[in-house]
């Protein structure tokens, strides 16, 4: 009887820190993100809940992409307008005689 007693406050700590653990994890991607002024900071939150929740590796992906740079709009339109300059450059060096 003794012993039964024991067990149930062992296993009622293990759950109250399982609990814990997932209140003060959870929002951690969210909050970095947040505090980096991320873009996309609401979807990093959620998904840092979801793979919480879940046990799964999106928790650590959320966490990777709170820390990732989006290149936006205006980075990824001077990243094409380099490589198509440079093709035009390659392409303009490249003699007519090829088979």
């Amino acid at each position: 009887m003794l012993l039964d007693i024991f067990a149930l406050i062992v296993l009622g700590i293990l759950v109250a820190a399982v609990i814990w653990m997932v209140v003060v994890l959870g929002p951690v991607p969210g909050n970095v993100a947040q505090g980096r002024g991320h873009p996309q900071a609401d979807a990093i939150r959620v998904l840092g809940w979801i793979g919480i929740i879940t046990l799964g590796p999106a928790w650590l992906a959320a966490l990777v992409w709170a820390y990732t740079k989006p290149m936006g709009a205006a980075g990824l339109s001077a990243r094409i307008t380099t490589l198509e300059d440079e093709l035009r450059r390659l392409k303009g060096g490249q003699t007519g005689d090829a088979a």
